[in-house]
């Protein structure tokens, strides 16, 4: 048996009046998810448990099986693994994004979506004057970097900056044990990014600067139980997202690299199904996560949002169908990890729509992968890891 796990992050959502009163679930064309859907099982899955933050850490923890109340330390030591960082006990690992903020308002935590080369330089202008043994910065894909402080501040308040766009800095900068040191690196460092060159070159260009630096998601190293250790399956991931491929990693699966994937709407969705296809040749499971849904949601931009969910049916559902009969038997596991809504432009925690797919998964009418369409399927599950198993057991569903 072979199987899928497809992840549109952040996907769900709320009626949006432009929309005509739909979400942007219900109103995209999406005939490969509804064929899954008339064909298979699905229904409503607390993916978020009650005691954890609506974050992407947590809910993709929780698809690839893992309770995340026991096993979460927090979302920078997924992103360290994913990078394969050097990090010891006794480190702490934070995120750290660049942001473009205008006086005390921060205006967008991805500075208006910085390219990994220019993110890059200015990551190496903060490590040359800032770093030192025991306090390290590591550039990373985009505008998402990893900072590792060895003993450094732990138990911190912080925020994540895609909640507090428009809002003021000094209201949400991180508090609790040895804040101070934490926020002096962050002044430090953009007092070092405001007259970059990069900066410079982007001011020129209209776009948003990399003008400082928001430090978030601290934890400690996680240890996974692996994925062939629990489930008996040899697992490989594909997302051009840090957190994931790291949480995959930890779980001992192969991350598998795709040209083109950006984490955006611009990703190379095919090519993600395509070298899907060609890895469950050898593999037994393949977890797909793509992260456009969510980014659309994070910008407000319903439009953006329909076609993300639109492509990501297109070229990734319909490539996968079109692929799967040369593999055997297989079963498919739909589900977002959170819902992202237009109009908070953040996460929020309401059960989430899935859907199982293939051998051994009995029908249940459902009509259409959908927020609504989902509250009347037969499955309804308290906590996002039985998903998991509801996929891998022997009978489905």
């Amino acid at each position: 048996m072979k199987y899928l796990v497809l992840v549109p992050d952040g996907a769900a959502d709320y009626p949006i009046e432009s929309l005509g009163g739909q979400t942007p679930l219900e109103a995209a064309q999406t005939p490969h998810l509804d064929q899954l859907a008339r064909e298979g099982q699905g229904g409503l899955v607390q993916i978020i448990p009650p005691s954890r933050p609506a974050g992407s850490d947590i809910g993709n923890l929780e698809i690839f099986g893992y309770d995340s109340r026991v096993h979460y330390t927090g979302r920078a030591p997924l992103e360290a693994a994913s990078m394969g960082l050097p990090v010891g006990p006794e480190d702490i690992v934070y995120r750290c994004n660049t942001i473009t903020r205008e006086g005390d308002i921060l205006v967008d935590y991805s500075a208006g979506h910085i390219s990994t080369p220019e993110a890059k330089e200015l990551i190496e202008i903060i490590e040359a004057a800032l770093g030192r043994e025991g306090l390290r910065f590591y550039p990373g894909v985009g505008y998402r970097h990893i900072v590792v402080w060895n003993q450094g501040p732990e138990g911190l308040k912080s925020f994540p900056p895609h909640d507090i766009m428009g809002q003021s800095i000094a209201v949400h900068l991180p508090a609790g044990p040895r804040q101070e040191e934490v926020r002096e690196l962050m002044r430090q460092a953009g007092a070092l990014l405001e007259p970059a060159v990069v900066n410079k070159r982007r001011r020129e260009q209209g776009k948003g600067q990399g003008n400082a630096i928001w430090l978030w998601g601290e934890g400690r190293p996680l240890q996974l139980p692996g994925m062939e250790e629990k489930y008996g399956l040899k697992g490989g991931v594909i997302s051009a997202v840090d957190l994931v491929r790291g949480i995959g990693r930890s779980a001992g699966m192969e991350v598998i690299e795709v040209p083109g994937i950006t984490g955006y709407l611009d990703t190379n969705y095919q090519g993600k199904a395509q070298y899907a296809l060609e890895a469950l040749k050898k593999l037994d499971l393949v977890y797909v996560h793509v992260e456009a849904p969510d980014e659309a949601g994070h910008n407000g931009d319903a439009m953006a949002k329909k076609q993300a969910i639109e492509d990501f049916d297109r070229q990734v559902v319909g490539t996968l169908l079109d692929g799967l009969a040369q593999l055997g038997p297989c079963r498919i596991l739909v589900s977002p990890d959170h819902r992202t809504p237009i109009r908070l432009r953040t996460h929020s925690r309401e059960p989430v729509p899935f859907l199982l797919w293939g051998s051994g998964v009995r029908t249940d009418g459902l009509m259409a992968y959908n927020e609504k369409a989902a509250e009347g399927g037969s499955l309804h599950l308290g906590h996002g890891h039985q998903m998991m198993d509801l996929l891998t057991g022997e009978k489905a569903g």
